[in-house]
């Protein structure tokens, strides 16, 4: 089917693209702040000033979704999608907050590298949501960027359970383990909110393209 689109309906892409760029900002930050190029401290002010402007294109989204008669595509597909937007930028919220209050110390390569993973699978997410204007034109570009996702994910994940398995085994301070595995879990855990919007993007493209 035909994906066309009245001038009145283009604000909601316009609402998803500014959400997946914050998203990726906030993501980038995290790869900053853990790889030492950002004070911590800094890196939550920025993020959770990033996560208020989501909460704020969050709304306005349901506001429009409320008063529109024809959206250009539909309402549940839209809602879940800048709902899956929106958990990701809350996790890294969440994470850059722990990372604050627990005082976590130096990461390692392994840490280092999971947050570089983060920020490029959120790049991949804010150019697939670039072609949802014009799937029929762009499903095959959506697909691409989908693999992407699906393989920094993989690596993510590989990279995780690396990561874990040299923490029980070289880490002697039980409390830093405790700090560690949660941030590393939340780390993984945004990949898995990428692959959730990649799933989210392949139905759209089944209904659309």
């Amino acid at each position: 089917m035909a994906f066309h689109l009245k001038p009145k309906e283009e604000k909601f892409f316009a609402l998803l693209d500014q959400h997946a760029m914050l998203s990726y900002q906030a993501a980038d930050l995290l790869r900053q702040a853990m790889n030492d190029q950002i004070p911590k401290e800094e890196a939550l002010e920025q993020i959770d000033s990033l996560a208020d402007e989501a909460d704020e294109l969050v709304l306005e989204t349901m506001k429009r979704l409320q008063k529109t008669f024809i959206t250009p595509m539909d309402r549940e597909d839209i809602q879940q999608l800048i709902d899956e937007l929106d958990a990701v930028i809350d996790n890294i919220s969440e994470i850059m907050d722990k990372m604050c209050m627990y005082q976590i110390g130096q990461a390692t390569d392994g840490a280092k590298q999971m947050t570089v993973i983060t920020a490029k699978a959120m790049k991949e997410i804010c150019k697939s949501i670039g072609y949802m204007k014009d799937l029929k034109k762009n499903y095959l570009k959506v697909e691409a960027r989908s693999h992407k996702v699906l393989k920094l994910e993989q690596d993510c994940d590989d990279l995780y359970h690396k990561e874990m398995a040299k923490l029980f085994s070289e880490c002697k301070d039980p409390i830093e383990i405790i700090k560690w595995k949660e941030v590393l879990q939340s780390v993984e855990d945004i990949t898995d909110e990428c692959e959730d919007l990649v799933t989210t993007f392949r139905k759209v493209v089944l209904k659309y393209a």
